[in-house]
């Protein structure tokens, strides 16, 4: 193996391991959502059963962690008891360092001033709110379960009950939506200083409802101008408020209030999964879980690790991902990994006379413009 493919090679061993547990519940099913989950409650103690028994099984997967993120489903519908039950399992089997961040998704009419201290009392010091509007007209389009003002109050009792990492799930994009509309759901979410927001476009999955009704003519999709403005709006606008626009969908107060968890997704950090559809990546393999809660469930009551499937990463795939992710990045690429043959340095001078990259440095940095063809431009690299 040559230099080069080393050093690209240890882009997937750097920095401490992240921990992901998914909790594949929810009460309902939004239209747009294809995510691993059920609506039949009375089988979460079987799941935190099988999770122990997974936990056991990768107790050494790594020296220590820094983050932990709970992600669904819908992690807020567990109990008091159930929730506090599996953070112990949790801190039984692994080793955490002392500054981990500890996020929780969760959903507005779940929560209660009382709920809310409970997690901090748990240990919980990040919570991402899965809001997505604060228009209840697009609410229900969404079939979220709550409403604008249940919203607003589950933000107001989060900072009564003390979290001071609050992070928000915007969604734009939406079938009718101005960007007026658009505007007042961000102006609305910056009323309550969160220290994150997640602005996503919306995406249909294939067979979901919402895909259906597209197909069948009920509404247009977005077109890619349109895309455009959407994208470039958002944008400007947090960062004129002092945001930092540190991932194409992730907006941060500072660098300190990045998500720490989720940048190990984009940097190649070791992290591990656990729970159905959970994927797990470490020294240039990536593995994941059944999707099917039953089949999770039979693997580990046969003993065996429940894996759908693996891979592992050549060097030339390592650079691929490594390129497609950093472009999302307002960190960037190393320059060689984009200057390596004349169709890629030609690329790169192009994207720089077009003001869609910058060299920053050591440096390759997409403009704001640049991020909203990210992709195509990683695809342009890779030529």
């Amino acid at each position: 193996m040559s230099k080069k493919d080393n050093q690209t090679r240890t882009i997937a061993t750097a920095g401490t391991a992240g921990l992901y547990i998914h909790v594949p519940f929810c009460q309902r099913k939004c239209p747009y959502c294809d995510f691993a989950s059920g609506n039949d409650l009375t089988r979460i103690p079987d799941w935190l059963a099988a999770l122990d028994r997974e936990m056991e099984m990768y107790r050494d997967f790594a020296p220590r962690f820094d983050t932990l993120y709970l992600g669904g489903g819908t992690p807020s519908l567990l109990t008091p008891a159930q929730l506090a039950g599996l953070l112990k399992s949790i801190q039984a089997n692994f080793t955490f360092a002392p500054d981990t961040e500890i996020t929780l998704e969760a959903n507005p009419d779940d929560l209660s001033l009382a709920i809310l201290k409970n997690y901090r009392d748990l240990g919980l010091n990040r919570l991402s709110l899965g809001a997505q509007s604060f228009d209840d007209r697009e609410l229900d389009l969404l079939g979220r379960r709550h409403d604008a003002a249940q919203a607003q109050r589950a933000l107001d009792w989060s900072r009564q009950a003390g979290f001071d990492n609050l992070g928000l799930d915007l969604m734009y994009g939406l079938p009718g939506q101005t960007l007026l509309a658009w505007q007042k759901n961000l102006e609305t979410a910056l009323n309550f200083d969160p220290e994150h927001l997640s602005c996503y476009q919306l995406t249909l999955a294939e067979g979901t409802p919402l895909a259906r009704g597209q197909a069948a003519g009920q509404f247009q999709a977005l077109s890619e101008e349109t895309a455009r403005e959407f994208f470039l709006f958002t944008a400007e606008f947090l960062e004129n408020r002092g945001y930092l626009h540190y991932e194409i969908s992730n907006f941060a107060r500072g660098p300190a209030q990045k998500s720490r968890h989720n940048c190990k997704y984009w940097n190649h950090t070791p992290y591990l999964g656990l729970g159905p559809a959970a994927h797990s990546f470490r020294d240039g393999r990536r593995w994941w879980n059944y999707r099917s809660l039953e089949e999770y469930g039979r693997a580990l009551d046969a003993g065996r690790a429940p894996l759908a499937g693996e891979e592992i990463l050549t060097a030339a795939e390592t650079r691929r991902e490594a390129l497609f992710l950093g472009l999302r990045t307002c960190d960037g690429v190393p320059l060689d990994l984009v200057q390596n043959g004349a169709p890629r340095e030609a690329a790169v001078r192009e994207a720089i006379q077009h003001g869609l990259a910058e060299v920053q440095g050591d440096r390759f940095v997409l403009t704001r413009e640049g991020m909203a063809l990210a992709d195509r431009l990683a695809v342009r690299l890779m030529e």
